[in-house]
């Protein structure tokens, strides 16, 4: 299954109990930045579902005629600044973050996190020039989490994630670049069957709970 950086944790814990559920079958994830795991499906990449950051990455297989069904929109994700603890740079806002002096780090544009960023960024009326672009957003926590950089514009999800490692540091112009995220099963899932039951467990109410105490939002 492939599916995009931020669902890690989330889609982890709903593979166990995919596994608890469904004995004798082993869930494999592989998780990237969206664009990058819609390029290996179209590549011709084996895979039976694929989890979407963006309908623009979606997209992506569905215009290749790679997806069985149609997309279904499951949950949504909302930016958060992702600081040092403690704030030793006073990061209030996402105008602070083009302080001189900082180093800020993005996710690339073509990855879904990057492009939020960008429209947040545009809302604001703001430029920023990080130090780096990332491949995924948890490249980008990454960074800070070591302290390589001051802050990363990442997602609520992943500053939750990082179990203390980050602060978070909510700001405005997040409402105005909320990700949808679509799941599809794809055209030549070897596991049809397996993929469309585990597609079921994440829309379902206890797939709900643990998407939702991860941060997510409802749909």
């Amino acid at each position: 299954m492939f599916a995009a950086a931020s669902l890690k944790e989330s889609f982890t814990t709903l593979g166990k109990r995919f596994e608890e559920e469904h004995p004798g079958t082993k869930v494999t994830f592989s998780f990237g930045g969206s664009d990058s795991l819609a390029a290996s499906i179209t590549g011709g990449a084996p895979a039976d579902v694929f989890a979407s950051a963006s309908p623009k990455t979606m997209a992506i297989v569905t215009d290749a005629g790679d997806v069985s069904g149609t997309p279904t929109t499951f949950v949504r994700n909302q930016l958060e600044i992702a600081i040092t603890p403690g704030n030793p740079d006073g990061i209030d806002s996402l105008k602070d973050l083009t302080g001189s002096g900082l180093k800020v780090v993005l996710c690339d544009k073509a990855v879904p996190c990057g492009a939020a960023a960008q429209k947040a960024l545009d809302a604001a009326g703001l430029k920023l020039t990080p130090v780096s672009y990332e491949q995924d957003v948890k490249a980008a926590l990454t960074k800070v989490e070591l302290k390589e950089a001051d802050a990363a514009v990442v997602y609520k999800t992943d500053v939750r994630a990082a179990d203390g490692k980050v602060e978070g540091v909510e700001f405005p112009e997040s409402a105005d670049a909320v990700n949808d995220y679509p799941i599809v099963r794809l055209k030549d899932a070897p596991n049809a069957e397996a993929a469309e039951a585990f597609i079921a467990l994440v829309r379902s109410a206890e797939g709900r709970r643990v998407l939702t105490g991860a941060g997510f939002l409802k749909p």
